[in-house]
């Protein structure tokens, strides 16, 4: 009831200033106010991101490889029958001193549970254990469970289907070292990029994710966790009282209420975690509705708390904030056009070209941020990379403006119904260990990465 009357409060609002905008101003003039602070902040970004990779070069930080806590590696298994057992025998190649491994089969109706008994006698590290059907559903209460019998002073949470260089914990374990750093997120690359025109859009997408979330770091914003591939300090992890049961997207949420008590996420884009791309078109909706839906409860949920912190940062709270418009602004784009046309159709002044100018320009700003990244992080070729910004851009304004509306919608007029919608794996399947580290060796070859 709390997240529907906030976005009551919130889509009112909105209307009453599109109301404003409508009757008493030149209503182009609130788009071109929201087009300057993304340029604004965009730039923020960038020359902060600049001015720290200069200062870098200059005075280098060496990593603390003596910084080593013993960490407990946690994979939630939902019927990964298909893909534990890879997945197993790629992270127990991990180089590190001070490790456990714990596989936590999810009330799984294949035989997730028989795959982890039969390999079990070859992973010394290895640990796991099957939950009721009666358990509480959902990778949140799946963790909690698992942090029961964990011993690690730091907890590195993967998906079923993660792929990592055997350095990735070695690399990795020194950013979470200073005092105030919660939880650092490791840099999601999609293994199966090439298998079809979705899995490459959600590469790319991952690069322009890459590239906000690097700029966030930079002016030390509010980086968000990924679910894949996030380590966390215990201490932290138990100051926010462990992962809430009642959120569908169990990494944004923590990562909201660890910046509300004080804590800082990190980002390191020179460390990858990989995972599978989803093929296929009603399975990437069913994710994406989640995400989606996760991500703007967990900002009405706490609303209140990020208003009233005396623990965040104030660059936190502002950059979180900024956010949030990625949210608003496809309600107000829908209803900026559903006005303008009611107005045209009346025959009624209109600035109908005008919002539809200022719409084209706004889907310019996402290509140019695709650009930019996809030659920093996938190393495109420039037609290439034209090619696929464009065509990524319309990818995400077909996918995510039509759920974002939805989402509110639903969050306004329907019952919250807590669907987790689980993700498939298993679909990469031409896609083995040794091609994943020809592939990771070949980007290492192309690219120069950011030391963070």
């Amino acid at each position: 009831m709390k997240e529907r009357i906030v976005l009551l409060t919130i889509i009112s609002l909105l209307l009453v200033l599109l109301y404003f905008f409508q009757n008493h101003m030149n209503t182009p003039c609130a788009f071109m106010t929201i087009l300057i602070f993304m340029a604004i902040y965009t730039a923020y970004m960038q020359i902060a991101f600049k001015h720290r990779t200069r200062k870098q070069k200059k005075n280098p930080v060496e990593k603390n490889y003596n910084y080593t806590p013993y960490v407990s590696i946690l994979i939630p298994a939902h019927n990964e029958a298909e893909v534990i057992g890879k997945t197993i025998e790629n992270i127990s190649k991990i180089e590190y001193p001070h490790y456990e491994i714990i596989v936590i089969d999810d009330r799984s109706t294949d035989n997730t549970a028989q795959v982890l008994e039969n390999i079990s006698k070859n992973y010394p590290l290895l640990k796991y254990f099957s939950r009721t059907k009666e358990a509480f559903p959902g990778k949140s209460a799946v963790l909690n469970d698992a942090l029961k019998i964990a011993r690690g002073e730091a907890i590195l949470v993967f998906d079923a289907d993660a792929r990592v260089k055997s350095d990735f914990l070695k690399e990795l374990i020194p950013a979470l070292e200073p005092q105030q750093v919660g939880a650092v997120q490791a840099r999601k690359v999609i293994i199966n990029r090439e298998q079809n025109f979705l899995t490459r859009c959600q590469d790319n997408e991952m690069a322009v994710d890459t590239h906000f979330q690097v700029g966030r770091d930079s002016v030390k914003g509010a980086v968000e966790l990924r679910g894949n591939g996030e380590l966390i300090k215990r201490v932290a992890l138990e100051d926010v009282g462990g992962w809430n049961i009642y959120t569908i997207t169990d990494d944004l949420d923590l990562s909201t209420r660890m910046q509300i008590k004080g804590w800082d996420v990190r980002f390191c884009p020179d460390i990858c975690v990989y995972e599978e791309g989803v093929p296929s078109y009603l399975p990437l909706l069913k994710q994406r509705r989640r995400w989606i839906e996760g991500s703007i409860r967990r900002y009405l949920e706490h609303f209140y708390d990020v208003l009233t912190s005396k623990d965040m940062s104030l660059r936190v709270s502002l950059d979180m904030t900024a956010y949030i418009t990625e949210f608003i602004l496809p309600v107000w784009m829908v209803s900026e056009m559903i006005f303008q046309s009611y107005r045209f159709i009346k025959d009624d002044s209109n600035w109908i070209l005008s919002s539809m100018a200022l719409s084209t320009i706004m889907c310019g700003f996402f290509i140019v941020a695709l650009f930019y990244s996809l030659r920093k992080y996938v190393k495109l070729k420039p037609i290439d990379n034209l090619k696929q910004s464009i065509e990524t851009s319309l990818y995400i304004i077909v996918l995510w403006f039509p759920l974002a509306v939805f989402i509110i919608f639903k969050i306004i007029f329907l019952k919250n119904n807590m669907d987790w919608g689980k993700t498939q794996h298993g679909n990469a399947k031409n896609l083995s260990v040794e091609y994943e580290d020809k592939k990771d060796l070949q980007e290492n070859k192309n690219e120069t990465l950011i030391k963070v």
